[in-house]
């Protein structure tokens, strides 16, 4: 079956946008092509600097015939919806449908549509400049005469449909002045002749001849693969950061790896100052030593082949990276001469939020905030309080200025610098953390009490100015803030009830059941333990687990069983009743050894129960409730609930009803499934 090649080549599209825009391409132009009728076999998109590309396969050469039945409606309606279904249906006339009887509708109209396939070319010319032309970057430009909105200007654009065995056609097109065609270009500097190309084999063997590596994930593996063979013959190890190689592979067609070096007198600076200012403004890797410690080279990845082995490119980094250095070490130097704390009454002039306040008036509510977790938390809460006040202050330094993603960082080598505490330079960068689902969380006791400051001040901040995420919308990382609080309470095994409004709790709830459901905990037990006023997360997730444990036992399972059936008989009960069955149970009317047998059972059960959960031991509280396994079987299989005797009916869904209160001590059985 015919192949589809599309190439659009342009000026160089900025690394970050490359990715998404292949599958952008990829996803609009297939979308495209089921919508025509055109069903295909597979689609692959590839990206680099200045072309994005696309291949389809499987496409069938023209679109199939379709009939469509179009009910319209009755016979005798409105001219307006009479109308309205014509102009839907295509139809010229009413006199066009057929009328037909349905025995409950009676007669009404039906418009028999057939419509002729096309040919995938004419199709193909259609809509492929309409995906052009609304192609949507997040950033674009205007160009040329005919008005086109993209990225960059385009200079060509390939667009080939045929078979392996036939000569394929031109899809024929224009946008804006670039006609589509056959022709592409290699290399801008080392093979930057137009290539002509028929298919997507040839095209990518025509790129590699012409110095073009097409997939951006193999320029990544070529990079990867070269950095850590070049590291390893120096007895080095690269730094990887996958964030950055996806930048750095978005910036070359043609990737070449090298290596560099610096003066190892910079290494007096802090080497997350180093590594963060060859990354930014080089794009290069850095190094460590065979003892981890940080050495003083760096990888180039050029996009050149240079004729004197990369000597000039080489010493042309070591020159601007030499440069960024001495005035990394400059800023550092000047920040260390004054103390952190100095810098506060800069933070007056720095809005947190306009409706928030300033980071000065912040940094007072962190503290005072500080102050009062510190003690649930284990933390000295004068230490937490002055962590709190230098936590912010790194904002004002040159360094965090120039480098803001150092922020805590920073403040951390400043604040060992002038002789804090080390449990305060700590909280001073851990405070932000986690940043994301693999980072770690603060695990010291000021660091944690600072770190659930910060967190809860923002999320009481923006839920009190009604600032909440709405659908996928979060520009405070207020989600983020919500889940940070959780990991840290739970990975920290404490006991911290959030003292929240019922709307915030609420949202806590959402976000921990994410995570529960994420560990994977089965979403019905998440429900049974959550209750509107649960506000101990490390609880929810213990209960969650306990839960989880009995269910998974053939003990648990039967005992599930029989809480259902106790819980919809006294449902049907009460219901009939219009009462409940709170009565404390009579051991007078207990007649049968099986009930009294299980009131006797709850009665213990319940006592240990209680005491359980008031200990927090929720494992044990289940492991209670799981010796009420055989004397519930035993009930349900001698007892007659329903007597006839009205007392000791109502004693019996007494006892039944106590046995469900005693379970709903640990969860709210009725949400569980099964």
């Amino acid at each position: 079956m015919p192949e589809l090649l599309v190439e659009l080549f342009s000026e160089e599209i900025p690394a970050r946008m490359q990715r998404k825009a292949a599958e952008d391409l990829k996803k609009a132009v297939t979308n495209a092509l089921v919508d025509a009728g055109l069903v295909y076999e597979g689609a692959k998109a590839f990206v680099t600097p200045r072309r994005l590309a696309l291949t389809v396969t499987g496409l069938p050469a023209r679109s199939p015939d379709t009939r469509e039945e179009r009910k319209g409606p009755r016979v005798g309606s409105p001219q307006q919806a009479i109308d309205g279904f014509l102009k839907a249906a295509g139809l010229g006339s009413i006199d066009e449908a057929k009328i037909e009887t349905d025995p409950k509708k009676g007669e009404f109209y039906v418009a028999h549509i057939e419509k002729q396939g096309a040919e995938a070319t004419d199709i193909l010319a259609t809509l492929l400049p309409k995906v052009i032309t609304g192609f949507d970057w997040p950033k674009s430009m205007q160009w040329g005469n005919g008005g086109l909105t993209w990225v960059r200007p385009l200079r060509a654009i390939t667009a080939t449909f045929g078979t392996d065995n036939d000569e394929p056609v031109v899809i024929p097109f224009k946008s804006n002045t670039v006609a589509s065609g056959q022709t592409t270009f290699g290399h801008r500097f080392l093979a930057p002749d137009a290539i002509w190309v028929k298919r997507f084999d040839d095209y990518v063997q025509a790129l590699e001849k012409a110095k073009v590596v097409l997939d951006i994930d193999r320029r990544k593996e070529i990079i990867r693969a070269d950095a850590d063979n070049l590291a390893f013959a120096q007895g080095l190890s690269v730094i990887h950061d996958e964030g950055l190689l996806e930048e750095v592979a978005g910036l070359v067609e043609w990737p070449v790896v090298m290596m560099g070096s610096f003066d190892p007198a910079f290494l007096e600076v802090p080497e997350e100052v180093i590594i963060a200012t060859i990354r930014a403004n080089q794009k290069c890797f850095c190094l460590r030593d065979s003892s981890g410690k940080l050495a003083p080279f760096f990888i180039i990845t050029s996009n050149q082949v240079a004729a004197d082995g990369g000597k000039t490119i080489v010493a042309g980094n070591e020159r601007v990276i030499r440069a960024r250095l001495s005035d990394a070490r400059f800023f550092y130097q000047t920040d260390l001469v004054l103390p952190l704390e100095h810098g506060l009454p800069k933070l007056e002039e720095s809005v947190f939020h306009a409706k928030l306040g300033t980071q000065f008036q912040r940094v007072e509510r962190l503290v005072k905030l500080s102050g009062e977790i510190a003690p649930k938390v284990g933390a000295n809460p004068e230490l937490a309080k002055r962590a709190a006040m230098l936590a912010k202050a790194d904002l004002t330094t040159g360094m965090v200025g120039e480098f803001p993603e150092l922020q805590g960082i920073m403040g951390r080598y400043y604040a060992l610098a002038q002789g804090e505490p080390l449990a305060i330079a700590n909280a001073i960068a851990d405070h932000y953390k986690p940043l994301g689902p693999t980072d770690l969380v603060p695990g010291e006791p000021v660091a944690i009490a600072v770190a659930l400051a910060d967190k809860l001040d923002t999320l009481k901040g923006f839920w009190s100015i009604d600032e909440k995420p709405t659908g996928s919308r979060d520009p405070f990382a207020l989600r983020r803030a919500a889940l940070g609080v959780i990991r840290i309470v739970t990975d920290n095994n404490l006991r911290f009830p959030l003292e929240v409004e019922p709307d915030l709790l609420s949202f806590f709830h959402d976000r921990l059941k994410v995570t529960l459901r994420d560990a994977g905990a089965r979403h019905d037990l998440v429900d049974a333990v959550i209750g509107k006023d649960s506000n101990d997360m490390l609880e929810i997730t213990e209960r969650v687990e306990a839960l989880s444990k009995l269910l998974g036992s053939e003990d648990g399972k039967n005992l599930l069983a029989g809480y259902k059936r106790a819980a919809n008989i006294l449902a049907a009960e009460e219901k009939k009743d219009g009462k409940g069955f709170s009565a404390p149970v009579d051991p007078a009317l207990l007649s049968l050894a099986e009930e009294a047998a299980l009131a006797e059972a709850i009665a213990s059960v319940d006592v240990a129960v209680a005491a359980k959960v008031g200990a927090n031991d929720y494992q044990g509280a289940i492991t209670a409730l799981g010796t009420l396994r055989q004397p519930v079987d035993r009930f349900f299989e001698a007892v007659l609930v329903n007597d006839p005797d009205a007392a000791i009916r109502a004693n019996r869904l007494s006892l039944l009803s106590k046995l469900r209160d005693t379970m709903r001590q640990v969860a709210d059985f009725s949400k569980v499934a099964g």
